[in-house]
């Protein structure tokens, strides 16, 4: 069979055209849609507990754990003997490393609601623990779809992608059609070079779009993940409240307290810094001016460095005028001459002794003359070369230091200042009338709290302010003199309230004031509360709370970042 050039050149231009249409309609799709992960299934649980105690049952892999803690802290209990009545009999659980409790339970594989029910023996106190366990049937595999349904499908989706395709491909592919159709009908009329250009330019209408046909498409598809199977995952619920796990709650730590109204002191916060306590500190001054030396070891003390009280920290050399020193040598040999003489009386009153000329009185007399000169010109030299030292008056800690080699130390200047590390005061300015002799905390900027006892209250105003003075029981080696604290000391005022430790209060998503309350073995819900100071360390519930409830006092800022 014989092919003719024209039909050839017009099956070539329409084809291309055909092409290029559905090159470019296929523009702007996504390849990237693949399977999405299976949603996160718990693993199929029981809980009961008691007043004292709490208890929850985890199946997993046909095996139980069991997790016991305390029902008012939610401490764990590692000390425990458990023993379990199972659809297979009686099994005893055996300790884990992480606090929890294991035992066999190949039963709990298969589908179905069993009932176990757990004898915990702590302390020599036996409990009983009925657990409900259901085990749910697994999902089923999605059928895949019949050949007529895909088909139904891909009609389906092929009319959505028509819809919202980008209309210029058609319009070229329409194009290039058109140019084939034309290209044929010049040929019938042996017109070859019309026909040939018009195959030229439809080519070029054809390929130019092609070349970028799969410009914005995206291939890559990501490799489908796995559905997981059975997972314990920390989540926020839909209400709000959020579910945590017992093995998460073991490494977040988290600790309850069940709250209880008392009578409690109203408290007040004041601006307060660390001092020195005045009979653990001290100061070294000169009290003559001179110039400062090191000590006998060559050094001086350094910032931070220990002394004992009566160590030599320096020296000080008063300096001496040219005016004084004549004056000094004007005085020495007046007592240079004085000296001489009375040497002589002395000697001539032993020649004159025994022969009974001179009493002994008389020789008494010149020798305590002889001896006070001879002191007075001892001292005299010493007042030209002996420098003053400077001593530690007290036992403690350079803490602060202005000594340097050379420098001349004015008279009353302070040169060093030594603190007791272990004994310091907090002084807090009070504008309200504070209970006497009342103990108080304060609180430091990272949060650290420090036990305060009363020392005493100033009678005269510092800016329209009475000063306090407290000292600080079992002072961290790390604090330092002039450091801010908050003090929170009592007043005479008596509420009726709940206190809550600091740590237990969080901040929500807009701003309210949080506690969360243990509402079930794996669950807390977050509860809006009003609170005031009570101490550094505790804070009392004005409003959103009741007696009875078991709050988390400790983990409550991680638990308030689970979503």
């Amino acid at each position: 069979m014989t092919i003719r050039l024209p039909a050839a050149l017009a099956a070539a231009a329409l084809t291309l055209g055909l092409w290029a249409g559905a090159a470019r309609a296929h523009e702007g799709h996504d390849h990237s849609d693949g399977p999405k992960a299976a949603p996160a299934v718990e693993a199929p649980r029981g809980a009961s507990s008691t007043d004292a105690l709490e208890l929850v049952a985890v199946a997993r892999d046909g095996r139980l754990t069991v997790f016991l803690d305390r029902a008012d802290t939610n401490e764990p209990v590692a000390d425990a003997t458990i023993e379990a009545e199972t659809p297979a009999g009686k099994a005893a659980a055996v300790a884990g490393p992480d606090g929890s409790y294991r035992l066999d339970a190949p039963w709990s594989a298969v589908p179905g609601d069993y009932d176990v029910l757990f004898t915990v023996t702590v302390g020599g106190k036996t409990d009983l623990f009925p657990v409900d366990l259901d085990v749910p049937v697994p999902p089923a595999p999605t059928p895949e779809p019949a050949p007529w349904h895909a088909g139904l499908a891909v009609a389906h989706d092929f009319g959505l992608h028509l819809r919202s395709a980008d209309p210029m491909p058609f319009l070229v592919g329409g194009a290039g059609f058109v140019l084939g159709i034309l290209a044929t009908v010049l040929m019938r009329g042996r017109r070859s070079g019309a026909a040939l250009a018009l195959v030229v330019l439809a080519a070029g209408l054809v390929l130019a779009p092609a070349a970028f046909a799969h410009g914005d498409d995206d291939h890559e598809a990501p490799t489908p993940m796995a559905a997981t199977g059975a997972q314990d995952l920390a989540r926020r619920l839909p209400d709000g409240s959020v579910f945590v796990p017992k093995p998460t709650q073991r490494v977040l730590t988290l600790r309850t307290l069940v709250t209880a109204s008392g009578v409690l002191a109203r408290t007040t916060e004041l601006p307060g810094r660390i001092i020195a306590d005045p009979n653990g500190s001290g100061v070294v001054q000169s009290s003559v001016g001179g110039r400062l030396s090191p000590p006998e070891s060559g050094l001086f003390p350094r910032l931070g460095t220990r002394v004992r009280k009566g160590e030599v920290l320096a020296f000080v050399t008063p300096p001496v005028q040219a005016v004084d020193v004549s004056d000094m040598r004007q005085r020495q040999g007046e007592l240079d001459q004085q000296i001489a003489i009375v040497a002589r009386r002395v000697e001539r009153y032993r020649k004159l002794s025994p022969g009974g000329a001179v009493s002994q009185v008389q020789i008494d007399d010149a020798d305590a003359e002889l001896k006070g000169l001879v002191d007075r010109r001892t001292a005299l030299d010493g007042v030209r070369s002996q420098p003053e030292a400077l001593a530690a008056p007290v036992s403690g800690v350079i803490a602060e230091a202005n000594a340097v080699a050379g420098q001349m130390a004015s008279p009353g200047a302070m040169v060093f200042k030594i603190v007791d590390p272990s004994r310091l005061w907090v002084e807090a300015l009070s504008f309200d009338a504070l209970a006497s002799t009342a103990d108080a905390t304060a609180r430091l900027a990272d949060g650290r709290r420090l036990e305060l006892a009363y020392r005493g209250a100033g009678l005269a105003d510092r800016a329209q302010a009475v000063p306090i003075q407290f000292a600080v029981r079992d002072a961290p080696p790390e604090l330092r003199t002039g450091q801010f604290v908050t003090v929170l000391a009592a007043t005479d005022t008596q509420q009726t309230g709940l206190a809550l430790p600091r740590l237990g209060v969080v901040r929500g998503g807009n701003g309210q004031t949080l506690v969360y309350e243990h509402v079930a073995p794996e669950r807390f819900a977050p509860r809006e509360v009003q609170v005031e100071p009570l101490d550094a360390a505790r804070v009392r519930v004005v409003s959103g709370l009741e007696p009875g409830r078991r709050i988390v006092t400790q983990g409550a800022e991680l638990l308030n970042q689970i979503r």
